[in-house]
């Protein structure tokens, strides 16, 4: 059909007629090779199109240009902004969508855009930031189950603040790899202060011990973290911890008792300032003396120095193969140190012990129990 043709026949033709002709017209620009004129000529036809009162005419565009890379940049734009039974063959297939066309249509338009735009095979950085920013929770669920999609590290961080109170995008944070130590943090802070929040907790534990042993669980979980953080990622970790107010001369202990000599390490060069070179120099084969000042210019108060050059020692001989200790061999240790057995004939701690002797008490009972839970579970496996 002939451009001159086609204009002649718009007028009177039905909706069919009309589907069928800007079908034809766009396999036409498409797939054939067109004179400039001619070219220039059945753009413009199809532009006139995006005008048509029919959505079932730019249904039809949509489809025949939402997978060509060559189609005209802006009926394709367009298009993304129409209705949502036409925009999705564009939201969901094209390339030629720019991210500020993307941003744009997340901005304005609706859930289901939203939607469609999360789970396209290539989703920036920028589009993610957008959609965490200001998309509906349907359209952040999408994003999450899209393992595809960029999602930039202060993006999950915002994604955390905005919706973290919201189950469905808690559990899809949990599993997702892509999400960085800190924020798997927060995520357990705000999972521990839902489950205190739950009326059924309340009401068998009541306030008090709720709260109590959400504190405990959410220690754990950030030891155990520890342990699943890349090196790289120590940093940003530590710094988190910094700014919540969770590094604590309590959590220190816990590190080092658990045996996460390198993670130690990573906190002592933020606190201290020495570079890490230096740091894992004196963690490796350093002296007391040395040990001590290291500790000192990161603010340790006194009272750690001893437990923590017991437990030091103790892991040094477990990575020589002097050892084979865990633990709860570890923690014995650091108690012994500031509570030798000579304790009832007179030797009494320090009052600025006491603190810390309970700790490693509460400590010990705890690795004791973890030890017995694993065994038991090797016997039942076996």
């Amino acid at each position: 059909m002939s451009i001159q043709h086609y204009l002649k026949m718009i007028d009177n033709a039905s909706v069919a007629q009309r589907c069928h002709a800007a079908a034809a017209l766009a396999h036409i620009y498409l797939q054939t090779d067109l004179e400039f004129d001619e070219r220039c000529s059945t753009e413009a036809v199809l532009t006139l199109l995006l005008d048509d009162p029919s959505p079932k005419v730019r249904l039809a565009l949509a489809e025949a240009f939402s997978t060509s890379a060559h189609a005209p940049v802006h009926i394709v734009a367009s298009l993304a902004r129409d209705q949502i039974e036409v925009a999705t063959y564009i939201l969901g297939r094209s390339t030629l969508l720019s991210d500020t066309d993307l941003i744009d249509c997340v901005a304005g338009g609706g859930c289901e855009a939203q939607r469609i735009i999360a789970a396209r095979p290539k989703v920036s950085f920028a589009v993610s930031a957008a959609i965490i920013e200001i998309g509906e929770t349907v359209a952040v669920l999408e994003l999450l189950s899209n393992t595809q999609a960029q999602i930039a590290d202060i993006s999950f961080r915002r994604l955390i603040e905005r919706l973290g109170h919201i189950g469905e995008i808690r559990s899809l944070l949990v599993e997702d790899e892509r999400l960085p130590a800190d924020c798997r943090h927060t995520l357990a802070i705000r999972i521990a202060e839902a489950l205190c929040q739950m009326d059924m907790v309340m009401a068998l534990m009541g306030e008090r011990r709720a709260k109590r042993i959400a504190q405990e669980a959410c220690i754990r979980a950030s030891i155990s973290l520890v342990a699943a953080t890349p090196s790289e990622e120590y940093p940003a970790l530590i710094e988190h911890l910094q700014l919540r107010g969770d590094l604590t001369t309590a959590f220190v202990i816990r590190i080092v008792a658990a045996g996460k000599i390198d993670f130690f390490g990573a906190i002592l060069v933020a606190l201290s300032g020495h570079n890490l070179a230096r740091v894992r120099s004196l963690l490796i084969d350093g002296r007391a003396t040395a040990l001590n000042a290291l500790f000192g210019a990161a603010g340790l108060p006194d009272s750690t120095y001893r437990p923590l050059g017991v437990a030091l020692q103790a892991w040094r001989g477990v990575a020589s193969g002097k050892l084979a200790i865990g633990s709860q061999e570890v923690i014995l240790r650091m108690i012994e140190q500031i509570a030798p057995d000579n304790r009832a004939t007179g030797t009494v701690p320090p009052a600025a012990n006491d603190d810390m002797l309970s700790l490693l008490k509460r400590l010990y009972l705890d690795a004791i129990r973890e030890n017995a839970r694993e065994h038991a579970l090797a016997i039942a496996a076996a």
